[in-house]
């Protein structure tokens, strides 16, 4: 195995090494890391205010993993990476429980609603990716718009969306794997009475196809886009195929009770169905690998969305056409509703078309995953080691091998209700950081803005978030009644109003732009909220319990590697540009 440390030099060996972990002077000995740690104080506060710059993150960081990755990747590509990413693990996964517990036949409402909010985030995501086409994704765009501590908090959540993602894909293939071969979707699984409940269905194959996936995905980026262009397209073709064949089963009459859990049921429904709309955040890791970022991104990730979003609603409402929501199974609802239709035959195609879409999205989800991580790595807010490429593949071996482990540990033991609702929690958080940051990116420049304008645009954006919050919190709380409403919404619009009437904007996009600025950015952060207020009380608490746990790691390592290192790179550049200006000066004698 060929690894390089942060200076880009080669080391060669299977073993790892303490120094390939933890290389920054804090971690050298006990000495040090106690030194290190009675300055958490002075280090918190330098790491909370620093901000990334754009040409930061485009050159100094790319440099730290040794060999670049290739750039092999065109729109056509990104389409197809968006819609095998992202099309499949909803419309199998989800669409029966939440038609089935939350949303009954309005299941397509809440696909709609859920899919409205990710279409803002992806415009918010589109820009952003095309500025800076790095690794990183919205990690990179946190950082140098919202500040390192922030952009942490949102990596420590990325990752656990995309584990908890893959892990969920991944029981869900061995559920239509089951039902393909005329079995109960829990008839592969091991049954440990023992543990807890939701957790005792131990699922040996999902580990199986995670490592599989793993392989493939480490060999070739471009070899992983011509499999998933493929295997996508077969998709669309099965889905199609479930479309028509579905209508010809079709009883307009399941549609009469349209919505019988309410407008509640429907938003809890959107609020896991969100589950449905992740990857694409993935597909934007994907910038050092596109060859024309400013023209390739935009229609690939717009253009993927678009599909999905139409897809996911025209299958849902199929699905309720063919059964009554009270009779769809919530394993795999496809394969038994044409089953129970009558047309046994076809579950074997609509199995197989959902086995190759879930294929193609835990695909999608470690590569996506894995850059993340490799520019987290670059950071040294994870270990460095994980940042390396590999010089053959031109991939993140390293870290890709690392998030398929923890995904198969997750995959392994959790039941899928549990996984969703985390997944969309950190989903949607991450999405709302990401909208304030292409808010901040547009209406402040470091050394350019006004003091007066930057705190004008603070309160304006804390009104913003904090009236979006508000909606959210009255709307968990509040059975009955409008006052909290007549109170956050008018708040929200006039902040909004007044961001765009009382300061001009600081800095236009270069190449491609998202439009209706601060209008659209400003709805995405409200939806996100407003969304997330559907959300049951023990994911919160079990998101908060991840977050702490990100914050001690972030206290007692992250933030003395990440210090560290930043201190390293700036003594670098400086000592680069001392070089730089004796050299012309002695041109100049």
């Amino acid at each position: 195995m060929v690894i390089s440390d942060t200076n880009g030099l080669k080391k060669r060996g299977c073993m790892c090494r303490k120094e390939d972990f933890l290389p920054e002077e804090s971690f050298q000995s006990w000495k040090n890391y106690v030194q290190a740690l009675s300055n958490i104080k002075t280090r918190l506060k330098d790491r909370f205010l620093a901000r990334s710059m754009d040409s930061f993150e485009l050159q100094e960081l790319r440099g730290c993993s040794g060999h670049e990755m290739k750039t092999t990747l065109n729109w056509w590509d990104m389409i197809w990476f968006g819609v095998g990413t992202v099309l499949g693990a909803g419309i199998f996964v989800l669409t029966g429980e939440a038609a089935r517990n939350d949303a009954g036949p309005a299941v397509v409402v809440s696909y709609l609603i859920s899919g409205i909010s990710a279409m803002l985030s992806v415009l918010c995501y589109s820009e952003f990716a095309v500025e800076l086409p790095v690794a990183g994704g919205s990690f990179s765009y946190l950082r140098v718009e919202l500040g390192d501590f922030v952009a942490y908090i949102a990596a420590g959540n990325i990752l656990f969306e995309y584990i908890v993602s893959g892990a969920g894909v991944a029981r869900s293939w061995t559920s239509y794997f089951a039902t393909l071969c005329n079995h109960d979707p829990n008839r592969f699984r091991i049954h440990a009475s023992s543990l807890a409940e939701n957790f005792n269905y131990l699922d040996p194959i999902a580990v199986v196809v995670s490592i599989i996936v793993c392989v493939f995905s480490c060999r070739s980026t471009k070899g992983s886009s011509r499999f998933n262009s493929i295997a996508a397209v077969i998709h669309i073709v099965v889905l199609v195929f479930i479309f028509i064949m579905g209508l010809t089963k079709a009883n307009p009459a399941n549609f009469a009770n349209f919505a019988p859990f309410g407008i509640r049921g429907i938003l809890k429904g959107s609020a896991m169905l969100f589950f449905a709309y992740v990857g694409f955040d993935g597909v934007a890791t994907l910038g050092e690998e596109v060859k024309n970022p400013g023209r390739d991104i935009p229609i690939g990730l717009i253009g993927s969305m678009s599909i999905v979003v139409v897809f996911y609603c025209l299958l849902s409402a199929t699905l309720i056409l063919m059964q009554p929501y009270t009779q769809i199974d919530v394993n795999a609802p496809f394969t038994l509703a044409f089953q129970a239709a009558g047309m046994n035959w076809a579950k074997y195609i609509v199995a197989f078309g959902a086995l190759k879409g879930m294929t193609t999205v835990l695909l999608g989800n470690i590569i996506g995953q894995a850059r993340y991580f490799t520019h987290i790595g670059r950071t040294h807010m994870a270990p460095p080691i994980l940042s390396a490429i590999n010089e053959k593949t031109g991939t993140p071996v390293n870290a890709t091998v690392v998030m398929t482990v923890a995904n198969s540990i997750v995959a392994f033991f959790t039941s899928l209700d549990i996984l969703s609702n985390l997944l969309s929690i950190a989903t949607l958080f991450i999405f709302s950081l990401v909208a304030l940051a292409l808010l901040v990116r547009r209406y402040y420049v470091t050394g350019e803005t006004l003091d007066s304008d930057r705190k004008k645009l603070t309160a304006l954006l804390v009104l913003i978030v904090g009236s979006s919050i508000g909606l959210a919190v009255y709307w968990a709380v509040a059975k009955d009644g409008w006052i909290g409403y007549a109170v956050t919404v008018p708040i929200w619009f006039l902040s909004t109003l007044g961001l765009q009437l009382t300061l001009k904007q600081a800095r236009k996009p270069k190449l491609w732009g998202m439009p209706l600025v601060p209008w659209l950015p400003s709805a995405s952060i409200a939806m996100n909220m407003f969304i997330m207020g559907s959300i049951d009380r023990e994911s919160f608490i079990r998101f908060a319990a991840w977050t702490a746990i990100l914050l001690v790691y972030y206290l007692f390592v992250a933030l003395h590697a990440s210090y560290d290192a930043a201190k390293e790179m700036q003594r670098k550049a400086n000592a680069t540009n001392n070089l730089e200006a004796e050299i012309i000066t002695q041109e100049n004698f």
